[in-house]
C-alpha cells in the first residue's frame, strides 16, 4: 500500500467544533466539526480517474486492491486521515441561508506529495454531518457519475475544476424525489471521492462575518492566504486587498471559461463558489445545445432563471461582492474591496474578448469585432443553431467559397429556421470572409488556433445520462467509454462520432437530458 502524507492545516491550525458525531446542530465559533464516514454494505470501486490517482500518489496497483474501494467509499481510513465537515453559510438564490455546511461532504485530510502539490479528499456521499439538516448525507448512482465525469470533463477542456479521483457503488438503495414532485423512489447509491488543493468556498468567510465574530473571520483569511495563497506577501490591509483582488481575478478566468465553452453551473449559490476560482459542486449543470443565453439547466431555477447561462457573469460579480461584504470589517474603507470587483469586470472582459477572437480563429480582438460578435450570437440564438457544433464547423469553412458547409448545416435543430435565416447566415459568413482576409495568419493557424478552444466534445447532459441509463442496469461501459472521450475533448476521434453530435429530438423533454433538480 502507498504511503501518503497528510498534512490536515485546516483541522490543525483552525477552531473546530468541541462535539463529535452526526448530530444535527448549530455550531459556533468553529469552521468544522470532527464526523466519520458511515460504513455502506458493499463498497465497491466502479470507475477511477487515473491521472488523479497518479497525481495523488496512488498506483494503479493500489487502486485494484479491496481496500481501495473501502476507503474511498467511507468503510475505512488511512493512517493519517482525519475526517472532517466543514461549516460555511451562504446566499441560495440571492437569499441569506444562515448556516448550510457540509451535508453529504466528508473531508478525508490533506495530502502532500513530493512535488509539494496539497490535495484535499473529499467524499461526496458519505453520510450524515451535523449540517445535513434533514437529509441523509448520501448520494445516488446517476448525480455520482455527472460529477465523476464533468469533473475530469472540465479539466481536460481547460476549465479551472475540482477533480474526481473515484467513483464507488454503496450497494445500498438511497430514497430520492428525482423532480420534487412527489414520486420518490429508491436508487443505487453510489460515493464519488473529489480532489482539490482546497474546498473553501465565499461562504466559509461569510458565516463568521453574519454571525459578528470578526475575530474568527480574520484567523480564516490569515490561514487562507497562508496555505493556499503563498505567493502573497504583505500584511494587513495591503494583504488583504491584494488577496481579494486575486480571488476576483481567478472567478473571471472560471466564468469566463464556461461562456467559452457553453457551460451552465446552474447553482451559482454564494457557498457554490470556490475562493481558488475553481468550478466546484457539479448538481445541475449543462452545457448549451442551440445557443439560448435565457436557458438553465436547474428546475428550481425554471422560474427566475437567476442562474441562466448568460447571466454567469453578473451572478459571479454579484456573489464576489458577497464575499467584499463579508471581508469589509478587515478594511478601513471599500476602495480596496471595489478595485477587486473592478479587476473582476474588466479581466472578464479581457478574456471574453480574447476568446471570441480565438474561437474565430482571429490573432487579435479589434473594437469594430464586436459588432460581428454580437451579429453570430444574435444569430444562434434566433435560429437555434447548436453553439459547439457551429464553433467547430468554423475549422472547415473555406473563405474562398463563403457558403454554409455542410457540418454548419447540422447544427440548426431546426430546419424551418435554417430556411428562414438562411440570407442572415450568409451575410454573416460574408462579414466573416472579409474579417478573415484582414487577419494576418495563414489559414492553418486560424484552423490551430480555433481548434484550442472550440472543443468537439463536450458532456452533453442526454449522453451523461445515457451512461447512466446503463450503469444503472449493471453496465459501466458508457461511463468509462465518456471517461475516455471528454480526455481529449479538442481532437477529432475516428469511431466515437455518437459523441460529438448534437441533442437527439427524444432527449429534447426526457429527464437528466435537458433541465435537472438540484437533487440530480
Amino acid at each position: 500500500m502507498t504511503e501518503l502524507h497528510f498534512d490536515n492545516a485546516f483541522l490543525r491550525e483552525l477552531p473546530g467544533d468541541p462535539e463529535t458525531g452526526s448530530r444535527m446542530r448549530q455550531v459556533d465559533g468553529a469552521l468544522y466539526s470532527r464526523v466519520d464516514p458511515t460504513p455502506v454494505t458493499a463498497p465497491r470501486l466502479l470507475a477511477h480517474s487515473a491521472e488523479m490517482a497518479q497525481a495523488v500518489g496512488f498506483s494503479e496497483a493500489d487502486v485494484a486492491q479491496p481496500w481501495f474501494a473501502e476507503v474511498f467509499g467511507g468503510n475505512r481510513l488511512l493512517d493519517g486521515m482525519q475526517p472532517l465537515a466543514s461549516n460555511y453559510g451562504g446566499h441560495q438564490f440571492g437569499n441569506w441561508a444562515g448556516q448550510l455546511g457540509d451535508g453529504r461532504a466528508i473531508s478525508l485530510g490533506e495530502v502532500v506529495t513530493a512535488c509539494g502539490d496539497r490535495w484535499e479528499l473529499q467524499l461526496k456521499g458519505a453520510g450524515p454531518t451535523p449540517y445535513s439538516r434533514t437529509a441523509d448525507g448520501r448520494a445516488v448512482l446517476r448525480s455520482s457519475i455527472r460529477e465523476f465525469l464533468c469533473s475530469e470533463a472540465m479539466h481536460h477542456l481547460g476549465v479551472p475544476t475540482t477533480r474526481a479521483l473515484s467513483l464507488v457503488g454503496t450497494g445500498e438503495s438511497v430514497l430520492r424525489d428525482m423532480l420534487y414532485d412527489g414520486h420518490p423512489a429508491y436508487e443505487p447509491g453510489a460515493v464519488v471521492c473529489r480532489v482539490a488543493p482546497s474546498f473553501l468556498r465565499f461562504g466559509h468567510f461569510e458565516l463568521p462575518f453574519a454571525r459578528g465574530d470578526h475575530a474568527l473571520l480574520r484567523q480564516l483569511v490569515e490561514f487562507t492566504i497562508r496555505r493556499d495563497f503563498p505567493h502573497l506577501h504583505g500584511e494587513g490591509e495591503a494583504l488583504y486587498a491584494a488577496w481579494f483582488g486575486e480571488v476576483c481575478e481567478r472567478t473571471a478566468h472560471t466564468i469566463a471559461h464556461w461562456m467559452r465553452v457553453g457551460f451552465v453551473h446552474g447553482v451559482m449559490n454564494t457557498d457554490n463558489l470556490s475562493i481558488l476560482g475553481l468550478t466546484i459542486d457539479y448538481g445541475p449543470y449543462g452545457w448549451i445545445d442551440n445557443y439560448d443565453p435565457e436557458w438553465t439547466p436547474n428546475t428550481t431555477d425554471a422560474g427566475r432563471r437567476r442562474y441562466r447561462f448568460g447571466q454567469q457573469m453578473q451572478v459571479a460579480w454579484w456573489n464576489l461582492s458577497r464575499l467584499a461584504s463579508a471581508i469589509s470589517p478587515l478594511f478601513a474603507s471599500v476602495e480596496p474591496l471595489q478595485a477587486g470587483l473592478d479587476w473582476y469586470a474588466s479581466t472578464y472582459a479581457t478574456i471574453e474578448r480574447r476568446h471570441a477572437a480565438d474561437k474565430l480563429g482571429l490573432a487579435e480582438s479589434r473594437t469594430e469585432d464586436d459588432a460581428l460578435h454580437a451579429q453570430l450570437r444574435g444569430l444562434m440564438a434566433q435560429a437555434q443553431i447548436d453553439m459547439t457544433l457551429f464553433y467547430r464547423a468554423l475549422l472547415d469553412f473555406d473563405p474562398a467559397q463563403p457558403g454554409p458547409t455542410p457540418a454548419m448545416e447540422d447544427a440548426f435543430y431546426d430546419a424551418d429556421l435554417r430556411r428562414q435565416h438562411d440570407a442572415a447566415l450568409r451575410d454573416w459568413l460574408a462579414r466573416y470572409t472579409q474579417r478573415l482576409a484582414q487577419d494576418p495568419q495563414t489559414r492553418e493557424q486560424q484552423r490551430d488556433r480555433m481548434r484550442q478552444v472550440n472543443p468537439r466534445y463536450v458532456l452533453r447532459n442526454y449522453l451523461a445520462q445515457e451512461a447512466i441509463d446503463q450503469a444503472t442496469a449493471g453496465d459501466l461501459s458508457g461511463v468509462h467509454t465518456l471517461l475516455e472521450v471528454m480526455r481529449r475533448p479538442y481532437d477529432d476521434q475516428p469511431g466515437r462520432e455518437h459523441y460529438a453530435q448534437k441533442r437527439p429530438d427524444w432527449a429534447r423533454e426526457k429527464a437528466g437530458c435537458s433541465m435537472l433538480s438540484c437533487s440530480s
